[in-house]
């Protein structure tokens, strides 16, 4: 048995973050992940503006740099009716470009930085079930280790940082509290020796498609609703590629022909977004457990770094005395408050249903709701006062 000031389900980005944070400012973190160290994970890869500049104020940008992730300076949108419109990423405090690292890259930097803080680290080690004190107050998780050995992690407090099917989130039984009804189902593959200027987003008739420049390759993807890509796929998935890439981005078909394929074609079905409540009696949740959106918009990363710090925040006020419904209070208001926008914007996005005409001027939201939350990020305390 061993005891700690939190314990934390899920060593992903949302997770590791969070880890990382608290054993900084000296906290006891357990960190506790069913995978293994450094494996590779479905993911959008983009990092935007505000993820960027959370990895610069803790510190850690410079080992994704290392990594040889390449630096993302213009944004190209391709619409099918011929428009294309380059944008250049203006470097800002902290942030000097934009990133897309593999997630065996980020996530690995991120563990180990939190190990390095102090972080107990438990790599494939699935949580069994929730600890419960005689007033139902959660107060630790049990787990079964990489050699079948159980094992119960005591702490004050739990947080849920895993993901979409959230163990935390389940045995909680925590509340949504907002439903979305759109979602993207997506084909993708990692090509090498395709050339990208940067982010290349794509539009067609109830289409996406994209090129996201990483760190050995580069990935390509295809969208479009579930309905769609169930009824395309039943000519085969490749089938299904062209046929969407062609209709998004016709300008990008040659070029993707002319690369070479680095992987098969992976695939994700696509799930409706959702925000649950965000904290109980001894927990909370951070990441995808507790807030999802769907992927289209490339932001699910950006918010998780964005939630680790705030949530990191009410964590350090509650051991430090503070009332856990007062700070986990404020951590989900502004969580939800910063999330809504963009959630009700990927909403629309997804839905597929829009004209070129449309989409255009929900870019221009997702632009917006992006730089609202920049702002905020932007007016956090510098970290070393939040670990002091």
């Amino acid at each position: 048995m061993s005891a700690y000031d939190v314990a934390i389900v899920g060593g992903r980005i949302a997770g590791a973050s969070t880890a990382l944070l608290l054993a900084r400012a000296g906290v006891r973190v357990v960190l506790v992940d069913h995978g293994r160290r450094g494996s590779d994970t479905v993911s959008t890869h983009g990092l935007m503006r505000g993820a960027v500049l959370q990895l610069s104020r803790w510190g850690v940008l410079p080992d994704v740099v290392a990594a040889n992730t390449p630096p993302i300076r213009e944004v190209v949108f391709h619409y099918a009716d011929g428009e294309e419109i380059s944008v250049t990423i203006r470097p800002s405090e902290g942030v000097d470009a934009l990133y897309a690292p593999r997630r065996y890259v980020l996530d690995r930097i991120l563990v180990d930085a939190a190990a390095a803080a102090g972080a107990h680290v438990l790599h494939e080690t699935t949580v069994t079930e929730l600890i419960r004190d005689t007033s139902d107050r959660i107060t630790g998780v049990r787990v079964r280790g990489r050699r079948n050995e159980s094992m119960s992690l005591h702490a004050h407090l739990t947080i849920g940082a895993d993901g979409v099917r959230s163990t935390v989130a389940a045995e909680t039984a925590a509340p949504v509290i907002l439903k979305g009804s759109s979602a993207s189902a997506v084909l993708y593959r990692y090509l090498t020796d395709l050339p990208a200027a940067g982010y290349e987003w794509a539009y067609g008739e109830g289409a996406a498609a994209g090129l996201i420049p990483t760190n050995d390759s580069t990935c390509v993807f295809v969208a479009t609703t579930p309905a769609r890509m169930h009824s395309l796929r039943s000519s085969g998935a490749e089938q299904a590629f062209a046929t969407l890439l062609a209709s998004a981005a016709p300008s990008l078909v040659d070029r993707v022909a002319d690369a070479k394929r680095a992987t098969s074609l992976r695939g994700w079905g696509g799930i409706p977004g959702y925000l649950r409540r965000g904290w109980g009696d001894g927990w909370a949740l951070v990441g995808d457990a507790g807030y999802f959106k769907d992927p289209i918009t490339t932001h699910g990363m950006t918010d998780a770094l964005r939630d680790a710090e705030l949530l990191a925040d009410a964590v350090l006020a509650v051991l430090s005395g503070c009332g856990e419904a007062s700070a986990f209070e404020a951590y989900e208001g502004t969580r939800d408050r910063l999330s809504r926008d963009m959630f009700d914007v990927t909403e629309a996005v997804a839905a597929y249903d829009w004209s070129l005409h449309k989409v255009r001027h929900l870019l221009r939201d997702v632009s917006a709701a992006m730089s609202a939350e920049v702002d905020h990020l932007q007016a956090l305390r510098p970290l070393s006062e939040l670990v002091s």
